[in-house]
């Protein structure tokens, strides 16, 4: 037996994963545990939970692998300072402690929180190459091209190449400071949001704006090339040389100063951010384009954080001239885990890889599960009122009849997901169907912005019947955006029809409206028994009664905190917010039974919930 760790650590969204005689036996992020939001510090909760669940041991791995080359990255960062020197002194310092204090010694600190472990050399992979392996290896395909785009690696930015069997070979690559990933990071800072976790909410925004800054963008910003390679006016950022994405000459471009995190959103930042998804979809479809005429490939495999990007997915499998696309789950920094993981059993120790039908990565179910027996303790212990189901097709009515009556509900099951969608395991189900849905979950569950849309979870079987996608087309990881079908729209009067920015909220787009954008868009996850059965169990009791096989499916979590990883966190949740009912595993509890329910967002109340 070879036992294979993985680390990404010291950027963001730190993890661990474990490989086992080339099966992922498991994967996690850290932020889930120590519930800091994008922890991206050394990941000893993830990496002790990972070993817990293959059954071993610190002393049992065979082989560690971290997910990018720290010596390299160290090396663009100094030289980057020195072209600009004496510019960006003070980001220099403080960057530096960080450095010389850990992410130069990473082979101590890895060897110190395996207890010494002193096997063979600690793999460093490149970042790029850690992306295309997370990409190619757990993927359906025997053979294919890899296309890799995120902000930045080492000096990488973009790459791309051919995946066959166990090997892959990256053979084209874009370098810093051109980068896609930090050309909309950049306008995400500008709008107002978070750089590395806000570029979703730009992306969500793009429909409420018109694309008028396209051209602008195009000829001052961001030179496209034919084959989708591009370089970056660098004298409108200052990631460069300072602490901040864009600089006063960006600010002049588009007519004033950056929008602060708090003010309320203008149809600038609306057009701003439909102009730089139209130019991140252009260069991923021409970038495409190009990747498919060099290689000759049928299928493409993505990875990296642009590939988190599912509006540009979506064009590119409708668009583009592959048959197919795969996109890894945990396409972030967090994925680098699993993919010089997998890199090491396949590309380094030379081990045969066969493609498996759907992909190898097991629904990215592969963090912590819970029995009923610690539930029901944890519920015991606090005096909680539960009902307690001992048949599944009575669980699963129960629950499709909650949501019917237009409850939200918190349903937690089996092992919580890699990557940062909610998957039907940790996740808050509502009525796809009802027209006030969005903004109720957005304003009094997940306490965010209004105009953030939702997703949809449907059965594979009847994608089809409600999505413009081919039949039963796969999409399972939720990393595609398709068309809501014709004949499930409605019609819009002169007023709505003619309604701007985010007047386009109170108009009903479908029968389903819940999880219909603007643009009559939905990023799609679709749901099979052979990855989720309870959760496909619960699709199906839906549509038994409302004819619908749709319902809304968002991440159990509120805004700035982690989706949820043990019961503990589930119950805060359930607690903290106006949801109205949450089942953990086969134990269902209204809100309305709870003594407390009433005390919503009651910090000193909830932190009882916390964990020791």
């Amino acid at each position: 037996m070879t036992t294979i760790l993985g680390i990404s650590a010291y950027y963001h969204d730190a993890a661990a994963a474990v490989v086992v005689d080339g099966e992922i036996v498991a994967a996690a992020q850290e932020e889930r545990f120590t519930r800091v939001k994008h922890d991206p510090g050394f990941p000893s909760h993830a990496i002790e939970y990972c070993l817990e669940e293959a059954g071993l041991k610190a002393a049992d791995v065979d082989h560690v692998g971290f997910y990018d080359k720290p010596l390299l990255k160290f090396e663009r960062l100094l030289e980057t300072y020195l072209a600009y020197a004496p510019a960006g002194f003070g980001s220099f310092v403080k960057s530096m402690p960080s450095w010389l204090g850990e992410k130069l010694h990473l082979p101590r600190k890895i060897r110190k929180n395996l207890g010494g472990w002193n096997r063979r050399g600690i793999v460093f992979a490149e970042h790029h190459q850690s992306h295309a392996a997370s990409a190619f290896y757990p993927s359906p395909f025997d053979e294919a091209a890899v296309l890799t785009l995120d902000g930045v690696g080492e000096w990488t930015t973009t790459s791309f190449g051919v995946g066959r069997g166990n090997r892959i070979e990256l053979t084209h690559e874009i370098r810093f400071p051109h980068s896609l990933g930090l050309l909309y990071s950049a306008f995400t800072y500008f709008t107002g949001f978070k750089v590395n976790s806000g570029e979703y909410k730009l992306m969500g925004l793009a429909p409420y704006g018109e694309p008028t800054f396209v051209e602008l963008i195009k000829k001052e910003i961001v030179d496209i090339k034919p084959d989708g390679s591009f370089r970056l006016n660098m004298d409108y950022f200052n990631y460069c040389q300072g602490l901040t994405m864009t600089n006063e000459r960006f600010a002049g471009l588009f007519g004033g100063p950056r929008r602060k995190p708090e003010d309320v959103l203008t149809q600038r930042e609306m057009d701003m951010a439909a102009s730089v998804q139209a130019v991140t979809e252009e260069i991923m479809l021409r970038a495409s384009e190009h990747v498919h005429e060099v290689t000759g490939m049928k299928h493409l495999c993505l990875a990296g954080g642009v590939a988190l990007n599912c509006v540009g997915n979506g064009e590119i499998l409708r668009r583009g001239p592959f048959e197919d696309i795969w996109i890894q789950p945990a396409s972030g920094d967090a994925g680098g885990a699993l993919g010089v993981a997998l890199h090491i059993w396949h590309q380094i120790l030379g081990n045969e890889r066969t493609a498996r039908k759907g992909d190898s990565q097991r629904g990215s179910q592969l963090g912590p599960a819970f029995g009923a027996e610690e539930i029901t303790a944890f519920l015991d212990r606090i005096g909680a009122t539960y009902t307690a189901f001992d048949d599944d097709e009575a669980l699963v009515e129960h629950v499709a009849g909650l949501i019917e009556n237009q409850h939200v509900v918190g349903w937690f099951q089996g092992r919580m997901e890699f990557g940062p969608r909610a998957l039907g395991n940790r996740s808050i189900l509502g009525d796809a169907r009802s027209r006030e849905m969005q903004e109720v979950m957005n304003l009094k569950i997940k306490f965010r912005e209004s105009f953030r849309p939702f997703a949809p979870s449907v059965l594979e079987s009847k994608v089809h019947e409600w999505f413009a996608m081919k039949d039963e087309q796969p999409s399972p990881y939720m990393l595609l955006v398709a068309p809501v079908s014709e004949d499930r729209r409605v019609g819009l009067n002169g007023e709505m029809a003619a309604a701007i920015g985010l007047e386009k909220l109170k108009a009903a787009r479908s029968t389903v409206p819940a999880i219909t954008h603007v643009d009559h868009s939905a990023r799609v996850q679709t749901v099979d028994p052979g990855r989720n059965e309870r959760y496909t169990r619960l699709l199906e009791a839906f549509e038994r009664r409302t004819g619908c096989p749709v319902v809304i499916n968002t991440s159990f979590n509120v805004r700035g905190e982690p989706i949820v990883c043990r019961p503990e966190h589930a119950y805060r949740c359930f607690m903290g917010t106006n949801m109205d009912a949450l089942v953990l595993g086969n134990v269902v509890l209204m809100k309305k039974d709870q003594a407390g329910g009433d005390r919503v967002r009651d910090e000193a109340y909830l932190a009882q919930f916390e964990l020791d």
